[in-house]
C-alpha cells in the first residue's frame, strides 16, 4: 500500500496542482500580463512575441479589433476607435474635459457610454474586452485556465474608479484576488519587501508616471512589514498629457487655431513619436500631414515643464504627509512608460538628489509585482511580506448644514474599520439618511458623493437621545462598506458602496447576459419606486404628528398643510417622478414649520414643568 505524500498548499511538486495566478497592469496606453513560472515572475507575450497590448479597441459594424490591430484606425476611424479608456473609468460625463473624438451618451452626472458602430459601449465593457484579451493570452500560452488575478490600479483611484475596474475584471471572467495599488506592485517587483534583515527602517519613493495617471507613494519596510506611509497623485496626468502639450505647441508654431478629429489624431501620433525619439536624440523632425517642424530637447523640456511641475508638487506634498526629509529616502523607483523620457528622469534626479532606480523595465515592473502578489494570494508561495496599503482620499458622511464629518482620513492603512456615534435632530425622528462622501473639503458640495441609504425603525425619542452607531469598513482592495445601527433597539442598515459612476450588481448581471436593452428603463423605475416609498413614509409620519399636535397650528397653516398633503397623495397615483418630487418639496415647506412648532412646544412643556411662580420670584 502506498503512503500519501502531504505538501503545503501550492508547494506540491506535481505540476497539475500548481494554480495559475496572474498579475495584470491595466494601463491607459498599454496593458500587459505576467505570471510566476518556476519561481520567477515573467511577462507573457502574444503569438507575435509582443509583450505590450495597446489599450485600444476598434468597433466596426461587423468586427472588433484589439491592440496593435486596432492602432491603424486611430487616424482613419477615430470615432469608433477607443483609446485611453482608463481615463473614462468611474468618471461622470461632466468630468471628461479633455479633447477626444468620441460621441458620449448619458447624463452629465453618470459614467458615459461611447456611441460606436456596434452601439453603445461603456468604459467598463471596453476595459473588460482588453482584460479578456490578456486572459486568453495566458490560457493559450500555458494551456491552463486562470484561477485568480491581481489587477493593479493607480493609488489615487477613488471608490468609483476602483469599483469600475473590479466590474470590468469580473465581466471578463476573472476571479479578482485583489486590487493592488500600482506603486505597491512596483515595490514588490523590486523585492524591496525582502529587506527584512536590516537593523533600520528603509523608506522608498515610488514615482509612477504612466500614460494617463500619475502616482507617488512613500513606502516603509520595517521587520518584514510593508507599509505605505503616504500616497498622492493625479488621475488625469500622464504621457497622454505630454503629447497634448506638444500638439498645443505645434499648433502655435504653425498658427493653427483648431483641428478636426482626424487631424488631431495625426498630430497626437506624431507628438508621441517625437517624445519617444528625444530620449535618444538631441532633436527630432516632426512630419505631420503637410506640416514640418523641428523639436529639440531644450524646447521639449520647456513645453512639458508645467506637467513636470505638477508631479514634483505632488511629491513634495506626499513627503510632508509622511513627515520625511530627503535624507530619509533610501531609493526612488521609477515606474510607468513615461519615465523612460530623459526629461522626467532629469526632473526626478534634481528633486531627490539621487539616481533613480530603473533596472526593471518600467513598462513591466507593475505587472511583475502584481504577478508575485497573485502567486502568494493563490497559495503557490508561502514567501511574502505583509502589505499595508492606504486610503488615497478621506471618507466621511454628511452632517447638518452640509458639512462633512470624516471617519477615515486619507493615508490611513487598510484594511481598516472606524465607528462613530451620531444622533437625531428632530423629536420622534424614526429614520436617518446616511450620505457617504469622499474628499478633503469641508463642505459636501465640494466632495464626491459615494452613496446614500436610510436607517429606518429608530424608536421615537426626544431629539438628541437616539444613538446611531455608523461603521465604515475598507477592505484590502480599498472598497468601502458602511453600516448603521441604533444601539437601543438594534435596528440595522448596511450598504456596500458602489458609486453611481460604476455599475450595480444588476447591471453587471445584465451585461453578462448580453443586455443593456432595459437598463435605462429599469433605473427610472427603481428611482420612481424608491421616491414613492419615501413619500408615503413622510405622509404617514405627518398624519401621526397631526393627531397629537394639530392644535399648535393656526387654521390657515393647517389648511395649507392638509392641501399640500392631499396634492402629494394625488401625485403618488401617477408615475410622474418630477411631479411627485415637487409635491414632496411643497409639503416639506409646511411640515418643517409644523415640526419647528412642535419642538418649541416640547421645550416649553419640559422646561417649565413643575415650576411655580414663587420659584422664579425667590430665585434672587
Amino acid at each position: 500500500m502506498a503512503l500519501l505524500q502531504i505538501a503545503e498548499p501550492g508547494q506540491s511538486s506535481a505540476p497539475h496542482e500548481h494554480r495559475i495566478a496572474i498579475g495584470i497592469d491595466l494601463g491607459t496606453t498599454h496593458s500587459l500580463v505576467a505570471t510566476v513560472l518556476s519561481g520567477k515572475a515573467k511577462v507573457l507575450n502574444d503569438e507575435q512575441g509582443r509583450v505590450l497590448l495597446p489599450s485600444i479597441v476598434h468597433y466596426s459594424k461587423n468586427s472588433t479589433e484589439y491592440g496593435d490591430a486596432a492602432k491603424p484606425f486611430i487616424t482613419t476611424d477615430p470615432k469608433n476607435t477607443i483609446v485611453s479608456v482608463k481615463r473614462f473609468m468611474g468618471r461622470s460625463k461632466a468630468d471628461i474635459k479633455f479633447q477626444h473624438p468620441h460621441l458620449l451618451a448619458g447624463a452629465d452626472n453618470e459614467m458615459p457610454a461611447f456611441e460606436t458602430a456596434q452601439g453603445r459601449k461603456t468604459p467598463v465593457e471596453i476595459s473588460a474586452e482588453i482584460l479578456k484579451q490578456l486572459k486568453d493570452r495566458v490560457e493559450q500560452s500555458l494551456n491552463n485556465p486562470v484561477n485568480g488575478a491581481v489587477i493593479t490600479v493607480p493609488a489615487y483611484f477613488d471608490e468609483a474608479q476602483r469599483q469600475a475596474t473590479r466590474d470590468a475584471a469580473e465581466l471578463a471572467g476573472l476571479n479578482v484576488l485583489r486590487l493592488l495599488n500600482e506603486p505597491t506592485a512596483a515595490a514588490v517587483a523590486y523585492g524591496l519587501d525582502q529587506d527584512t534583515n536590516l537593523a533600520t527602517d528603509r523608506n522608498y519613493v515610488i514615482y509612477d508616471l504612466g500614460g494617463g495617471t500619475f502616482d507617488v507613494s512613500i513606502l516603509r519596510f520595517s521587520q518584514g512589514v510593508f507599509e505605505v506611509l503616504a500616497t498622492g497623485g493625479h488621475t488625469a496626468l500622464g504621457g497622454d498629457d505630454l503629447d497634448r502639450l506638444i500638439v498645443k505647441w505645434a499648433k502655435k508654431q504653425l498658427n493653427i487655431e483648431s483641428l478636426d478629429d482626424a487631424e488631431y489624431a495625426h498630430f497626437i501620433v506624431s507628438a508621441r513619436k517625437a517624445k519617444e525619439a528625444l530620449s535618444d536624440a538631441e532633436s527630432v523632425d516632426i512630419k505631420v500631414l503637410t506640416h514640418h517642424l523641428t523639436l529639440d530637447r531644450a524646447s521639449f523640456e520647456q513645453i512639458i515643464q508645467v506637467a513636470l511641475d505638477k508631479t514634483i508638487s505632488v511629491c513634495k506634498r506626499v513627503m510632508r504627509d509622511a513627515k520625511l526629509e530627503l535624507d530619509d529616502i533610501q531609493n526612488v523607483v521609477l515606474v510607468g512608460g513615461s519615465t523612460r523620457s530623459y526629461a522626467v528622469q532629469k526632473a526626478v534626479r534634481a528633486v531627490f538628489k539621487q539616481e533613480p532606480l530603473c533596472t526593471i523595465n518600467p513598462d513591466e515592473v507593475v505587472a511583475i509585482g502584481a504577478a508575485i502578489t497573485a502567486n502568494q494570494l493563490i497559495g503557490n508561495s508561502k514567501d511574502g511580506s505583509l502589505l499595508l496599503d492606504v486610503t488615497p482620499l478621506s471618507l466621511g458622511l454628511e452632517t447638518m448644514g452640509g458639512l462633512v464629518e470624516r471617519l477615515i482620513s486619507r493615508n490611513t492603512a487598510i484594511p481598516v474599520a472606524r465607528r462613530q456615534e451620531f444622533t437625531t435632530y428632530q423629536d420622534d425622528q424614526t429614520a436617518m439618511l446616511i450620505h457617504v462622501v469622499q474628499g478633503e473639503r469641508d463642505l459636501v458640495e465640494h466632495c464626491r458623493s459615494l452613496g446614500r441609504f436610510v436607517l429606518h425603525g429608530i424608536p421615537p425619542m426626544t431629539a438628541g437621545q437616539a444613538r446611531i452607531e455608523v461603521t465604515f469598513q475598507v477592505d484590502a482592495d480599498g472598497l468601502l462598506a458602511v453600516s448603521a445601527k441604533e444601539t437601543t433597539s438594534g435596528v440595522h442598515a448596511h450598504i456596500d458602496i458602489k458609486p453611481s459612476y460604476g455599475l450595480s450588481e444588476t447591471d453587471t448581471e445584465r451585461l453578462l447576459l448580453d443586455g443593456y436593452k432595459f437598463a435605462e428603463e429599469d433605473k427610472q423605475l427603481r428611482h420612481l419606486n424608491e421616491t414613492k416609498v419615501e413619500a408615503r413614509r413622510e405622509l404617514e409620519a405627518l398624519e401621526q404628528a397631526l393627531k397629537v399636535d394639530a392644535t399648535l397650528l393656526k387654521r390657515e397653516q393647517l389648511n395649507a398643510l392638509n392641501l399640500a398633503a392631499e396634492q402629494l397623495k394625488a401625485e403618488l397615483d401617477t408615475d410622474d417622478i418630477k411631479s411627485i418630487e415637487q409635491a414632496v418639496e411643497q409639503l416639506k415647506v409646511y411640515s418643517d414649520a409644523f415640526a419647528a412648532e412642535r419642538m418649541n412646544q416640547h421645550i416649553i412643556d419640559h422646561a417649565l414643568k413643575g415650576t411655580k411662580l414663587d420659584d422664579w420670584s425667590n430665585s434672587n
